[in-house]
């Protein structure tokens, strides 16, 4: 993963770029930084391109990459199919050849088709003069555009910076509707920049017409976006959503004074044996992939210690997290370790117990320790319900492999902290996002991928930070198994269409609402979010089944929402975490009740602002 940066300057005054943009990107890619400046004569253009490497995979690659023909790559991403890289090559220099070898848009599109994984790039093809850029069909890497009248310059950066000022709105986030191309030879000084768009193929359901929205409502001002006039597009790295709908309902009636065994039954009862087994095989490889995706080691360098983890995870205890703690266990080497990020936000303090006096004094962050229950009163400020299922899912793996060292590190943040830290480095990350949501979440992803905490060793709690670069997170398993309470309310309002129309926007929208915050939030660490539950397989494997394979919303919280990752997590061997109720991080980790109680999601969030 790298931080990329690219300005093209439309006139020939010297270029200069925000030096906070610069630290941000910097502290994304902290192995390899480099600068790179292209000038064109006929017109008069320059291209600032500025790389900053996180060291993921194969060997060290500087970049920019700059071939011999003068082209220059800058790559973010991650190639996990489609176009073959072995353990000792570096993704950047296998893409870099691959688009050396093109003559034409056709062929261009064709490489970034067949690429499998997330990525986000900026390709100067000196030949042609022209500029490509975009992200991958989900939008998991983070890319953002602005155009500076003023300057008459085009800047696209994985991160930018906000501020209060006249400013303030001016990034967007670059549409992952498919990828652009500038004609340089066309642009002129003082005239506008034109987008030529070439749009991912989404099974020909108005594919002109849906793209050119989404691109229509964030394109820069001062530029144009236009469809590519040979209607090349991009081929789609998943199926199509399968839309049917059951000939008949058969809701099932669930008596309401159901108990968590009732339902562990319901469970075990229901023959889907298939599509588990199924699921199963495509979500362990999509793990796979992800854990065993690292720098190239020979060997004679030196191993890691055993207590220094290469992957963890963002975790809850919830099903989504407990399912990808399960298969990584498969995957990785028996001797390294697991980090379980688990984050909490401070609440009140605890009332003191009456057997305080006669325990040992503790550190004050110590939790009461890993037999709490979910029903257990609390006794730390720090014992909000994220923390108690994450203990509960940390005994449930140690269960399941005991051999396993699972660090479960308690990420423990007060509200001076949580301010200071928003103020300093959140409100550039998420922006431009701005609502009560995205700062909640954009927080709560930012302390936890940090894996400062504590763990507890034998009774006894020390501080620890994670050292893994790799971060597993369960997003997009809501998204495609209909996990949200909206999805309930829709259901109830519109049968099997609606919930089907719900969850094709969900996908649909993924890449705007939530992955270009999380790349940006998480990447501000120096490490890497994955994202299993959007492999290309996984998603074409769930889209291919009927609604009522993956989700049941006639039966009760807990058991109809994800019932197919639910059973999915009893094949797996998990326990109680398979009937857990969905329940949004904000909420878990008590974020949102250290703010205005008032607000809601889609508010505009005023803490956000730098001024």
């Amino acid at each position: 993963m790298c931080g990329i940066f690219c300005l093209l300057s439309l006139s020939p005054a010297q270029i200069e770029w925000d030096k906070t943009v610069h630290e941000h990107l910097k502290r994304r890619g902290p192995n390899l930084s480099r600068d790179l400046t292209v000038r064109g004569t006929t017109p008069c253009y320059q291209c600032l391109f500025s790389a900053h490497v996180l060291h993921m995979r194969g060997l060290l690659t500087p970049q920019p990459v700059q071939d011999n023909a003068g082209n220059v790559l800058l790559w973010n991403g991650e190639i996990f199919g489609g176009v073959p890289v072995m353990p000792e090559e570096n993704d950047t220099a296998v893409i870099s050849q691959r688009l050396s070898s093109c003559n034409n848009p056709s062929e261009i599109l064709s490489v970034l088709s067949s690429m499998r994984g997330p990525w986000g790039f900026v390709y100067y093809q000196k030949a042609a003069d022209c500029l490509w850029f975009g992200r991958d069909f989900f939008g998991r890497r983070s890319l953002l555009w602005k155009f500076d009248a003023d300057i008459n310059a085009l800047t696209l950066t994985s991160v930018a910076a906000c501020s209060s000022g006249p400013d303030e709105c001016i990034w967007q986030e670059v549409p992952a509707a498919g990828v652009y191309r500038i004609d340089l030879k066309a642009v002129t000084e003082g005239g506008s920049v034109v987008f030529e768009v070439y749009p991912w193929a989404h099974g020909g359901n108005d594919l002109v017409s849906s793209c050119s929205d989404a691109v229509l409502a964030s394109v820069p001002s001062g530029c144009a976006a236009v469809m590519n006039q040979a209607g090349l597009t991009l081929t789609s790295p998943v199926c199509p959503l399968n839309t049917s709908i059951p000939e008949s309902s058969n809701e099932q009636e669930i008596h309401p004074n159901s108990c968590a065994k009732d339902l562990e039954q319901l469970l075990a009862s229901k023959d889907k044996n298939d599509e588990v087994n199924n699921l199963i095989d495509v979500l362990s490889e999509a793990v796979r992939r992800r854990v065993q995706s690292l720098p190239f080691r020979r060997q004679e360098d030196s191993p890691l210690t055993y207590k220094q983890a290469s992957v963890a995870i963002l975790f809850s205890g919830g099903i989504d997290s407990m399912i990808l703690a399960a298969l990584a266990d498969c995957h990785i080497p028996a001797h390294q370790p697991i980090d379980l990020l688990n984050v909490a936000f401070k609440l009140q303090e605890p009332k003191k117990q009456k057997e305080s006096a006669k325990k040992p004094k503790k550190h004050k962050n110590k939790p009461t320790g890993d037999k709490a229950g979910v029903d257990s009163p609390i006794s730390s400020p720090f014992d909000v319900p994220d923390r108690i299922t994450g203990r509960a899912g940390l005994k449930e793996l140690q269960d399941l492999n005991p051999e396993r060292r699972w660090n479960f590190v308690e990420v423990n943040v007060t509200q001076e902290e949580l301010q200071e830290m928003r103020q300093e480095r959140v409100c550039h990350l998420v922006h431009p996002l701005d609502t009560v949501l995205d700062d909640s979440i954009g927080c709560a992803v930012w302390f936890a991928a940090r894996g400062s905490g504590f763990i507890t060793e034998d009774d006894d709690q020390r501080p620890f930070t994670s050292s893994a670069k790799v971060i597993l997170t369960g997003i997009g398993a809501d998204e495609q198994l209909a996990g949200y309470s909206r999805h309930r309310v829709r259901f109830k309002m519109s049968g099997h269409e609606g919930l089907i129309q719900e969850l094709a926007m969900e996908l649909g929208r993924i890449s705007s609402r939530n992955l270009g915050r999380d790349d940006r939030v998480i990447g501000d660490h120096g490490k890497e979010a994955r994202f299993p539950y959007l492999d290309e397989d996984v998603v074409s494997y769930l889209n291919s089944l009927p609604v009522w394979e993956k989700a049941d919303l006639s039966l009760p919280r807990g058991v109809g929402e994800k019932l197919l990752l639910r059973l999915t997590a009893k094949q797996l061997g998990l326990g109680p975490s398979a009937v857990l109720p969905k329940r949004a991080m904000q909420f878990g980790s008590r974020i949102a009740k250290m703010e205005d109680k008032h607000e809601k999601a889609s508010d505009k969030c005023t803490r956000l602002l730098t001024g």
